[in-house]
C-alpha cells in the first residue's frame, strides 16, 4: 500500500493522470456534442434526428465513426505530403491543450488538484495568455491544409481562414485587454475565485454583468474563431465546395470535424471561466458550511464540493454549447465582404471604445474611493 501511495503521489504520475482525463474529457466531449447537434438542428427543421441506431440515436456515433474508418483515403496529385498529413492533427490538438489550462471546479486541498484545491490539469499564473495563444494556432492547421491541397477552393479556404483569424483575433484581444484591467490578472483560477463574490448581497459579481460589451465582443469573436456559422466562410460549401477540407476523406477528414468541436467545448469553457463565474454558483460557500456540518469526513465533503461545482461548469458550458447550435441553425451566413466591415469597421472600433471606457472607469473609481493607484 504504501509502495503505491508512493507511486501514485509521484509529480509525473499525477501528471499523466492528469493529461488522461482531460484528454478523455475532451474525446468524451466531442461525439455528445454531434448527437446533441443532431437533435438541435432536427428540432429547429420540425424533424426527429437520428433516432434508429441505439436508444435515441446514440449508436449513429459509432456507425459514423464505422463508416469514416472504412472509407477511401487518398492523396491528391502534387501535393505538399508532410504538410497535408499533418495539417488535420494541427487543426485538432490546439483545441485539446487550452482545456488542460481551464479550472473546472474546486474540492480542497489535494496532491492530485491545484493551489487551493483547484481541478485543472495545468494550472499557472499565466493561464489566460497560454490558452489563447494555443486556441490560435488551430488556424495553421487549416491553413496549411487549404494550401497543402493543391485545390483553388481548399487554398480559398485556407486563406479566408487567416484573414478572420487576423480580425477577429485583434477584437478577442481587446476584449481581454479590457477584462484584465479589471481583474488585473491572467491566472484562470483567481479570475473565478473573483467572480464568487455578491453585488448588494443577492447579484453574483460575474464579469458578464460588471463587463457585458467585453462579453459580447468576446462571444463574437469566438464565433470566428471557431468557425462557426454564421462566420464558417473557410469552408462554405455554396461557394467554395468544402473550402480548406475537400481534398480530404476518412478519418483525416474527421479529425477536422472533431477539431472543430473540440475548439467550440473549449471556447464555450473560456467563457465560462472568464464571464460566467466559472464554477462558481451563488449559495456556494453557504452550501459548503452546510455539508460541514452534515457530512463525516473532510475528505467526503471534499469529494461532494468537487462533483457540485464540476456539474456547475459543465451546465454553464452546455448551454453555450447549445447557444453555438442555436445561433448557427438560424442565423445565415454572413458574405465575405460584410464579415470584414463587421470586424474592422464595428468591432474594432468598439473594442477600443470599450478599452478608453474600462480605463476611465477605473481612474473614476481610484481617485473616488481611493482604490488603485
Amino acid at each position: 500500500m504504501g509502495s503505491l501511495m508512493t507511486v501514485l503521489t509521484n509529480p509525473w504520475v499525477i501528471m499523466a493522470i492528469k493529461i488522461g482525463v482531460g484528454l478523455g474529457l475532451v474525446m468524451g466531449m466531442v461525439p455528445m456534442m454531434v448527437w446533441m447537434e443532431r437533435k438541435v438542428s432536427a428540432r429547429f427543421q420540425l424533424r426527429r434526428g437520428p433516432n434508429r441506431v441505439g436508444p435515441f440515436g446514440l449508436f449513429q456515433l459509432i456507425a459514423d465513426s464505422l463508416k469514416l474508418l472504412w472509407k477511401e483515403d487518398f492523396l491528391p496529385r502534387n501535393t505538399d505530403r508532410i504538410i497535408f498529413l499533418a495539417a488535420p492533427i494541427m487543426a485538432f490538438l490546439p483545441g485539446v491543450l487550452s482545456f488542460a489550462l481551464i479550472p473546472i471546479g474546486v474540492a480542497g486541498g489535494n496532491e492530485l488538484l491545484g493551489p487551493g484545491g483547484v481541478m485543472a490539469v495545468s494550472y499557472i499564473s499565466m493561464g489566460l495568455l497560454v490558452a489563447m495563444a494555443v486556441s490560435s494556432v488551430a488556424a495553421y492547421g487549416i491553413a496549411f491544409a487549404g494550401w497543402a491541397s493543391n485545390n483553388q477552393y481548399s487554398l480559398l479556404g485556407g486563406i479566408r481562414s487567416s484573414a478572420q483569424l487576423i480580425s477577429y483575433e485583434i477584437v478577442m484581444g481587446m476584449a481581454v485587454v479590457s477584462l484584465l484591467m479589471m481583474t488585473g490578472t491572467l491566472n484562470l483560477g483567481e479570475i473565478v475565485q473573483q467572480q464568487q463574490e455578491l453585488l448588494f448581497g443577492f447579484i453574483p459579481s460575474w464579469n458578464i454583468i460588471r463587463q457585458p460589451l467585453t462579453f459580447i465582443l468576446f462571444l463574437v469573436a469566438a464565433f470566428a474563431e471557431t468557425n462557426r456559422a454564421p462566420f464558417d466562410l473557410p469552408e462554405a460549401e455554396q461557394e467554395l465546395v468544402g473550402g480548406y477540407h475537400t481534398e480530404y476523406t476518412g478519418m483525416r477528414y474527421a479529425w477536422f470535424m472533431n477539431g472543430e468541436y473540440a475548439a467550440m467545448f473549449t471556447m464555450c469553457s473560456i467563457l465560462t471561466t472568464l464571464f460566467l463565474g466559472g464554477w462558481g454558483f451563488p449559495g456556494l460557500g453557504r452550501l459548503s458550511g452546510i455539508l460541514h456540518l452534515v457530512v463525516l469526513g473532510q475528505d467526503i465533503q471534499w469529494m461532494l464540493v468537487g462533483l457540485i461545482t464540476f456539474g456547475a461548469f459543465f451546465t454553464k458550458v452546455a448551454l453555450l454549447v447549445f447557444f453555438f447550435m442555436w445561433v448557427r441553425w438560424t442565423l445565415p451566413r454572413f458574405r465575405w465582404d460584410q464579415l470584414m466591415k463587421l470586424g474592422w469597421n464595428v468591432l474594432i472600433p468598439l473594442g477600443l471604445a470599450n478599452i478608453i471606457g474600462t480605463a476611465l472607469f477605473l481612474e473614476y473609481v481610484a481617485s473616488r474611493f481611493g482604490f488603485g493607484g
